[in-house]
């Protein structure tokens, strides 16, 4: 028997704040473009190079620097599109990313786990991979999956199994690609058309999407860009994501690394165009704070700059992952945990965000902790009520009844107050007594929670014959593995 996944609840972006005029959004794209024209960035892959230089950039191929000229990044942008679908494994589960609403998802990947049975930390395995994705298929407010944390016992073919856990174990959109040898990434290609059903669905509805970083400052992965030309040519939507860190990797003022990032993120996306015009791509820039007294990693900045990058990425007609943090500074669970994701999720949906994963991981998204995965979804429960709470159609029952009771009356005994008193979710972490009679820690509650959607929440599994594909799909990729890195 498997178990009914409900419906995800994407949240409704009613506010669209706003932190730059659209003046200054222009300049900082023409600061952009004068980086790729005048700077330049590193592109170490003689493909992607050939490319370049096939469409009239400047290349140095020895240096394997590439300065694009302003025309020719405006030309190949204005063919990437700004609204697609990622597809779901049921079309009730695609998210149209059109700037109507924001989709929130888990964060990824950890590489920690905290057992939930033993409450040891160890290290992150495939079986956690699924375990997650049957969880979060469970939850509504999770749109799609970013695999939590890493498949650390299959080393050189983690991603590849981390996709195929996902894929397997819930009906959502799944973050499938990331960078790795091109020629294990035709595998995950594979795996998505499997899903898919035929080349021409994976195409308008595929079921993953990738994730390409990019290495601040001003350069690029090998194996990364050339994964994403794989990608890219199979029509898999794949998001570019920079990390400038303010004072080691990036200049220590937020619009400097904004924009620094920004032309990383828009060299590539402009190679993609070249290469494959009208590829879905999506716009992240997350931009971080060097700790001056240690020279650690903060990622909660205290400026605008999540909501900047959104309104940098919709500037540039291309969707935007992002709006807010994607990790928490917290190394444990606690207020701080709590307040990171809660101030996350209502930023995502303020600033308009399309898509952001901040759910699950604590330590700079190191660790899962999965009672988190449940607290977390509560917070996200509490912002999207305060999202949606505007109902004018309410009002004028909410007249009728305030005239019956007049003044210095009750509501209490009222057929409007019993039909509308359930409407309000009361968390089921909150106001609970154990025996005693005292409070339960909402974590222990959680902690319970988390294990009865473990046991009992099996999805629909893909049928046989798709199972026995996707094994036979990564079989062949461990085969390949092996004559790439001769083990």
């Amino acid at each position: 028997m498997y178990s009914k996944t409900p419906d995800i609840l994407p949240f409704p972006a009613p506010f669209q704040s706003e932190a730059l005029t659209q003046a200054e959004l222009e300049v900082l794209k023409e600061k952009t473009l004068y980086i790729l024209d005048e700077i330049g960035v590193h592109f170490p892959s003689t493909k992607a190079l050939k490319i370049f230089s096939d469409h009239g950039a400047q290349v140095d191929m020895e240096a394997e620097i590439v300065c694009i000229p302003p025309d020719l990044v405006i030309k190949a942008m204005s063919t990437a599109p700004r609204v697609f679908v990622l597809g779901g494994r049921e079309e009730r589960f695609d998210l149209l990313l059109d700037g109507s609403c924001s989709y929130l998802s888990t964060d990824g990947t950890g590489v920690h786990v905290i057992d939930p049975e033993t409450r040891e930390k160890r290290s992150s395995c495939k079986e956690d991979v699924a375990m997650m994705a049957r969880v979060c298929d469970a939850l509504p407010l999770v749109s799609f999956y970013w695999p939590m944390v890493s498949a650390k016992d299959y080393g050189q073919t983690a991603s590849l199994h981390q996709c195929h856990a996902s894929l397997t174990n819930t009906l959502k959109h799944v973050r499938g690609g990331t960078t790795m040898h091109p020629r294990l990434a035709r595998y995950v290609v594979d795996m998505a058309t499997v899903v898919a059903g035929s080349a021409e669905v994976r195409v308008h509805r595929p079921p993953i999407c990738a994730n390409i970083c990019t290495i601040t400052p001003l350069s690029h992965d090998k194996h990364g860009i050339e994964s994403a030309l794989v990608y890219a040519e199979a029509g898999i939507p794949i998001s570019f994501m920079a990390m400038p860190t303010m004072g080691s990797t990036a200049p220590a003022t937020p619009l400097g690394a904004l924009v620094l990032g920004d032309a990383e993120v828009i060299s590539a996306m402009t190679l993609i165009q070249l290469a494959f015009p009208g590829t879905p791509v999506f716009h992240a820039v997350f931009t971080s704070l060097m700790d001056p007294r240690t020279g650690g990693y903060i990622s909660e900045v205290p400026t605008s700059s999540y909501m900047m990058a959104k309104q940098l990425a919709h500037a540039w007609n291309v969707p935007c992952l992002g709006g807010a943090r994607v990790s928490g500074d917290s190394p444990e669970i606690g207020w701080q945990s709590g307040y990171e994701v809660g101030l996350g999720a209502a930023m995502t949906a303020m600033a308009g965000g399309d898509i952001c994963g901040l759910m699950g991981l604590v330590g700079s998204a190191t660790t899962l902790y999965p009672e988190e995965m449940i607290l977390d979804h509560d917070a996200y429960y509490h912002v999207y009520e305060m999202l949606s709470s505007n109902r004018l159609d309410q009002i004028d029952s909410a007249l009728d009844v305030i005239k019956v009771v007049g003044q210095r009356g009750h509501f209490l005994a009222q057929k409007h107050t019993r039909e509308h008193i359930r409407d309000f979710r009361l968390s089921p972490l909150l106001r609970q007594k154990g025996d005693t009679g005292k409070p339960r820690d909402p974590r222990e509650i959680a902690i319970e929670k988390f294990k009865q959607i473990e046991a009992s929440h099996n999805p629909q599994p893909l049928p046989s014959e798709k199972l026995k594909e996707l094994d036979q799909i990564i079989e062949a990729a461990e085969q390949e593995a092996k004559k790439i890195y001769g083990n």
